[in-house]
């Protein structure tokens, strides 16, 4: 049993001009210390399965699964206190816009501190070490005066760092990193995934990387979950995906890739699927 299981997901959203589905049926998996890519076009379902897990939908979302469990624990069936002790614990999750993500009234070193105190049971005193040992530990410059500043006087890339900090402050064993590097450019982007692989690597936690770069995929992951239109086309170790993918789907994301180009346009996901497929 993975440390991380769900089984035939629906999530459907209801709103003024009706509901419809965003995920549909989907099965997910990952192990102990496995990097699992989740990959696929917007709107594909990707962010959505993963905020359903961490129980982060709006009212609006019905959600349904035949399993969710964590390590053995029913995700479905906890009381929200109970959820709360597994959820930002045990399971974190790093968003797409890490300035949006962080509040701009605060000092980036009073949020995280907020983060420690709640989930780690830490004191104040011991929150501020904690809190300058995790910025040393994810490379933000300038530790001790980062701490002190507030978001918008700290660069995407620093930002993105600092959530990283916030994510594994309580040494998670899954953490979720949902596009992480989209707005970055792209020198950054590498040294923000580099700090992910590392961090991985030195504690051991699960990752499941959301992204819709192929590029990333290729370079990070153990195992690829390729998605369209809420539904799962097709799954494979990361060197069969690429060197055999078997569904039209992932045939065409692997096509468009600029180094497939032929001649003087890119082609594109829409002209190599079958007609089913885009249906």
């Amino acid at each position: 049993m993975g440390l991380l299981n769900i089984r035939n997901l629906t999530v459907r959203f209801a709103t003024s001009a009706g509901s419809f589905t965003a995920v549909d049926g989907i099965d997910v998996t990952v192990d102990k210390g496995e990097v699992l890519a989740i990959v696929g076009e917007s709107g594909s379902g990707k962010s959505v399965s993963m905020l359903a897990a961490m129980g982060l939908l709006p009212d609006i979302a019905t959600i349904t699964a035949d399993e969710m469990t964590f390590d053995g624990k029913d995700l479905l069936r906890m009381t929200p206190r109970q959820r709360r002790s597994i959820i930002g614990r045990e399971i974190t999750m790093i968003f797409q816009e890490p300035i949006a993500s962080l509040n701009p009234s605060f000092t980036t070193g009073y949020q995280i501190e907020e983060v420690l105190r709640y989930n780690a049971g830490l004191s104040r005193r011991a929150a501020r070490a904690r809190a300058l040992e995790l910025f040393q530990q994810v490379g933000i410059p300038e530790p001790e005066e980062k701490l002190r500043s507030y978001p918008h006087q700290m660069s995407g890339g620093q930002c993105q760092r600092v959530m990283i900090a916030m994510a594994i402050a309580t040494n998670p064993r899954l953490l979720i990193a949902d596009e992480p590097t989209t707005a970055l450019d792209v020198t950054i982007q590498k040294q923000i995934l580099d700090l992910l692989m590392k961090l991985q690597e030195q504690t051991g936690m699960a990752l499941i990387l959301i992204t819709h770069d192929m590029g990333v995929v290729a370079e990070t992951a153990d195992r690829v979950q390729v998605q369209y239109k809420g539904k799962k086309m097709e799954e494979a170790d990361v060197l069969t995906l690429f060197e055999a993918p078997s569904h039209p789907y992932t045939r065409a994301l692997l096509s468009a890739l600029p180094e497939h180009a032929t001649g003087d346009r890119l082609s594109t996901v829409g002209s190599f699927l079958e007609p089913e497929v885009q249906q």
